[in-house]
């Protein structure tokens, strides 16, 4: 059997990728040397963790059940939405690029071995963009949600997971997502729906022809 041959990147890309790697090596070798953002690497894992695709859709689903409030249903249901599109989008765009994390990651067998782009950052802006623009948070509680997402991307970079490419990209891709859910954003009547055909049961005040 032949051996399946090595993918070939143009140069112009590992240019590109040759300029990105230095640069991610530079700017965390300029960071450490704050301690507030120091202090980001100590903390990597809780902020790895409160930024968790899986914990997102579980927490979400969760909410629903627990609350079980028609009012926020339309949040809920748009939300859960762009969570599954934010991992579907992030998978398949990891699947196509195929870039490895930076190499100090190549024996950490906790971190997956795809980096383009970060997930982290893209659900980080999504949340952020859903928050603020699609189903706005009162305004006590954007400090905290903005400063929450800069740490996200940003211990993900001082940690070495990602590059700098891969966060920017995250970034956008964030964006899009809160752009094309805002653009399709579901309507009350059809998330209340939604919820009742998840939870198997009639909610409360609504009507329903079957």
């Amino acid at each position: 059997m032949e051996t399946e041959k090595k993918r070939e990147v143009p140069s112009t890309i590992r240019k590109v990728l040759a300029v990105d790697a230095y640069l991610t090596n530079a700017f965390v070798n300029w960071a450490n040397q704050f301690l507030f953002l120091r202090q980001l690497k100590t903390h990597h894992k809780c902020l790895e963790i409160s930024c968790n695709a899986i914990a997102w859709l579980a927490t979400n689903l969760m909410l629903i059940w627990i609350f079980n409030n028609s009012n926020l249903y339309q949040m809920q249901v748009n939300l859960l939405i762009g969570l599954m599109l934010d991992i579907i989008l992030v998978v398949v765009l990891k699947a196509i690029t195929r870039r490895r994390r930076p190499a100090s990651n190549d024996g950490d067998a906790s971190a997956k071995k795809d980096s383009f782009p970060s997930g982290h950052a893209s659900r980080a802006t999504f949340i952020v963009y859903f928050f603020l623009n699609l189903w706005p948070l009162p305004l006590i509680c954007m400090p905290p949600l903005l400063a929450w997402s800069f740490s996200v991307s940003m211990s993900k970079l001082l940690m070495r997971r990602h590059h700098v490419l891969d966060i920017l990209a995250g970034i956008a891709l964030g964006t899009f997502e809160g752009l094309l859910i805002g653009y399709m954003y579901l309507d009350q009547q059809t998330c209340t729906g939604l919820v009742w055909w998840l939870t198997d049961e009639k909610i409360s005040g609504a009507e329903y022809d079957v």
